[in-house]
């Protein structure tokens, strides 16, 4: 990615939902042997549980790490409707305003994901969970000692408040997750029963076990989706300390944090103290690193970590520049351009424009060769396709022939290679002939439509990085003809018409899943998704073949099922360029203070430093910075 920090990327709340990781390690048993009717101490999508009902924390967790010290963080990722850039709102369950990240931390759930594992989850606030044979009710017992900050105790009515609201007035998101919950009821104050229509997977019910719980009382004088200015109080490990909108944000842990020597939560978060600093403009943030009031940060941007970390601290060792091993899940970076406008509509033009992206001449010019170029929009995951479908796949895809193209018979779409010219006559001729079959001609100097418009293609943008590495691309298009322009705007601006679909072309960035569901994948590829505000399906595809496929992954019986379904899926996306696959790297880029200390290896579908790490007295006295 050129400009992570420019995009929306996806972060589950706290790793809580079944969404973490993207390869089994473990043998599996059959989907169908599932315990019902019993007590359990955690589920899984498709068989066994790495880690038992007596254990006492999870292994990439350090329950023997000091505690104390501060971590200020440059955020990497988000969710919701968080912003890096700016806030305005401490709410960060609406679609309304820009929530800080990391609000998530306030908040407990039924149940969490582990991080070692591709599609478990672990009883939280639940002590226990049963399923119902037919695995359409699940009946939550709740931890008697599950406290929320306020020191009131988590209750059933709290649980039915918190899913009833979400799904009713919640960020989209969050609706789409709770879709199929039918029924949500109170048996007493410590059990709550959850319900669900039937039209759903089970992997799409283990989903919704990850939401977020509020207290109903916080509620009484005031509405759900107007609160802004005041924290919603959590069970969580962190309270806000203190906070200046638009400026910094200060996560206290609490002392008094229930769950604190629980399974689930020990040897986790060692940090007494988060800081978040908003920065409008990648340079100031930059900027700030350099002269440590930010301790950590993840770098995106290619040229600054090629440049810009020779300053002394580096030299001297007490800033460690460093790569870490990327999780085994996809990793989504591409274009969409917004079918909404018919100009975009015809997948020939989206081929076309693809082809006018020189990958090759603008990772060696612009990137510092450090980019890969993503075929697909589940790259770096065991859901790319490759070769040839096989049968398994061909026996989900022969149905849908005359609905998907034909192409996705043969080899799976891979991108075009250029010379590396940054002008490659083929492929802009190529491009130039699939633009005129779509009904576009050359009069002059542009390209138009027969009844005489031009094609105009407006690039959005809130990073002045995107401007400076994609420039070229944009000059390439004015080349064949189209008018093409970058509109950089601020960050509100920005989510506010990417919300509203009013754009033509932007660079959407987000870490799926290891175990996609149906609702999840609804909600970048289903037609349901198209013109629903807050939702990703920002290309306004629809398309009844891929909402078959969506539906065949979310009903999978087992991993194998999955995995095929997934590429069947993938070949179709590919084909269709609904999604224009952009880049990638396989790595994290990481600089530090070198006032931390952390486990030599890190899980395999997630790395929350903040929580994994943790701070150490006496590397930080080495530098001074005790």
């Amino acid at each position: 990615m050129a400009t992570a920090l420019s995009h929306l990327t996806r972060r589950r709340f706290g790793q809580l939902a079944l969404a973490a990781g993207a390869t089994a390690a473990l043998p599996r048993t059959p989907f169908a042997e599932v315990a019902t009717d019993t007590p359990l101490h955690g589920l899984s999508a498709f068989g066994e549980l790495k880690y038992g009902p007596d254990f006492s924390h999870f292994d990439y967790a350090d329950p023997e790490a000091p505690q104390g010290g501060q971590m200020n963080l440059a955020v990497s990722n988000w969710t919701l409707n968080q912003s890096p850039m700016t806030f305005d709102t401490l709410n960060t369950f609406v679609l309304q305003g820009n929530a800080p990240p990391r609000m998530e931390s306030l908040y407990d759930a039924l149940m969490v994901a582990s991080l070692d594992e591709p599609d478990a989850i672990y009883c939280a606030l639940a002590e226990s969970v049963t399923v119902s044979k037919d695995r359409n009710a699940f009946s939550f017992k709740l931890r008697p000692e599950a406290k929320f900050s306020t020191g009131e105790p988590v209750t059933a009515d709290d649980i039915v408040f918190t899913y009833e609201t979400l799904k009713e007035v919640g960020h989209p998101s969050l609706q789409v997750v709770l879709r199929a919950v039918s029924e949500i009821t109170a048996e007493d104050a410590r059990t709550v029963r959850i319900g669900f229509s039937g039209d759903q997977s089970y992997q799409d019910a283990l989903n919704a076990f990850g939401i977020p719980i509020v207290p109903r009382a916080f509620f009484e004088d005031k509405e759900f989706d107007r609160v802004s200015g005041e924290a919603i109080p959590g069970s969580g490990r962190f309270a806000i300390a203190r906070s200046e909108f638009g400026r910094f944000i200060e996560y206290r842990k609490r002392e008094d944090y229930w769950a604190k020597d629980l399974p689930f939560a020990r040897g986790l978060d060692h940090f007494d103290m988060l800081r978040i600093d908003f920065f409008r403009d990648r340079q100031p943030a930059l900027e700030a690193f350099k002269k440590g009031i930010i301790t950590f940060r993840e770098e995106f941007t290619t040229k600054d970590w090629a440049t810009e970390y020779d300053f002394p601290a580096v030299a001297s060792g007490a800033v460690v520049k460093r790569e870490f091993p990327g999780e085994e899940r996809p990793k989504f970076q591409c274009w969409a351009l917004n079918q909404r406008r018919t100009r975009f509509a015809d997948s020939r033009v989206r081929h076309a424009i693809n082809m006018c992206f020189d990958f090759e001449w603008t990772n060696a010019n612009l990137l510092f060769g450090q980019r890969i170029h993503s075929d697909s929009p589940f790259q770096g995951s065991e859901f790319v396709a490759e070769g040839q479908p096989s049968e398994a796949e061909l026996a989900l895809l022969g149905p849908l022939r005359g609905d998907i193209p034909d192409a996705v018979f043969g080899e799976v779409w891979v991108q075009p290679v250029s010379d590396g010219s940054g002008r490659d006559r083929v492929m802009l001729r190529e491009a130039t002939r699939l633009l005129g079959e779509a009904g576009w001609t050359r009069r002059g100097n542009r390209l138009v439509n027969e009844a005489g418009e031009p094609f105009r293609l407006e690039f959005l943008t809130q990073g002045q990085e995107q401007q400076r590495v994609y420039a070229k691309f944009m000059e390439t298009l004015r080349v064949i003809g189209i008018d093409a322009s970058t509109r950089l705007v601020d960050a509100a601006q920005y989510q506010d018409r990417v919300n509203r679909f009013d754009f033509d072309m932007i660079l959407a960035a987000f870490s799926l899943g290891a175990t996609p569901t149906r609702e999840s994948l609804s909600l970048f590829f289903g037609s349901d998704a198209a013109d629903r505000s807050g939702a990703y399906n920002y290309p306004g595809m629809t398309s009844k073949a891929v909402d078959t496929l969506l539906a065949k992954a979310g009903s999978a019986n087992s991993r194998a099922d999955l995995v095929t379904a997934m590429r069947a899926l993938d070949r179709v996306l590919r084909w269709r360029l609904d999604w224009l696959p952009n880049i990638s790297s396989n790595v994290h880029r990481a600089a530090f203070w070198n006032i931390f200390g952390f486990k030599d290896t890190k899980p395999d579908y997630g790395w929350p430093v903040e929580s994994l790490w943790w701070f150490d007295k006496d590397k930080a006295k080495a530098i001074g910075r005790a």
